[in-house]
């Protein structure tokens, strides 16, 4: 049974490694078009306070200004307080910046995953929940980042191309 003051949380799929899936028609590792990945991860569990909304579907070094222009909009006009961004991991850091300058009211936590829910869901599975966990204790509106274990405001974390890591600034 839901407590009423039990959080609720909205999860924006916007793409990234972590909705990959092998294309066996191209060869290529394609974006899944659907929430059916995340689906798959949360349908898991017993959580049931959580919405999400697919709404950009593609890899990060496709994301235009539009399209984060697009994504400030849809949240600032989503009721909810808490969200969880889906996002790749190549400019993670870029659309951080940009929430940054425009949303203020709200808790966000970005993650993605460098593999492949589709080839190993580990991290991306791991990567969702370690934000769920940091934004169901979290009081405080900010952006942040969430990858290999450590959640952190999103200046203060970064990916480290020659380890294939997020690391602490």
């Amino acid at each position: 049974m839901e407590k009423k003051d039990e959080k609720e949380f909205l999860i924006l799929n916007i793409g990234g490694t972590f909705n990959k899936v092998y294309n066996p028609i191209s060869g290529n590792l394609d974006i899944n078009k659907d929430n059916n990945i995340i689906k798959n991860i949360i349908n898991k569990t017993k959580i049931k306070n959580i919405k999400i909304d697919g709404i950009i579907y593609k890899d990060s070094l496709d994301l235009t200004k539009k399209d984060r222009r697009y994504l400030v909009n849809y949240i600032k006009k989503s009721n909810y307080n808490d969200i969880i961004i889906v996002h790749g991991t190549d400019t993670i850091n870029i659309t951080a910046k940009y929430l940054n300058k425009y949303i203020k009211d709200k808790n966000i936590v970005l993650t993605g995953s460098m593999i492949p829910y589709s080839i190993n869901g580990i991290e991306a599975t791991s990567n969702l929940f370690l934000s769920y966990g940091f934004l169901l204790n979290c009081k405080k509106n900010n952006i942040y980042i969430a990858m290999h274990g450590i959640v952190k405001k999103f200046n203060k974390i970064k990916k480290n191309r020659v380890k294939g890591v997020f690391e602490c600034l």
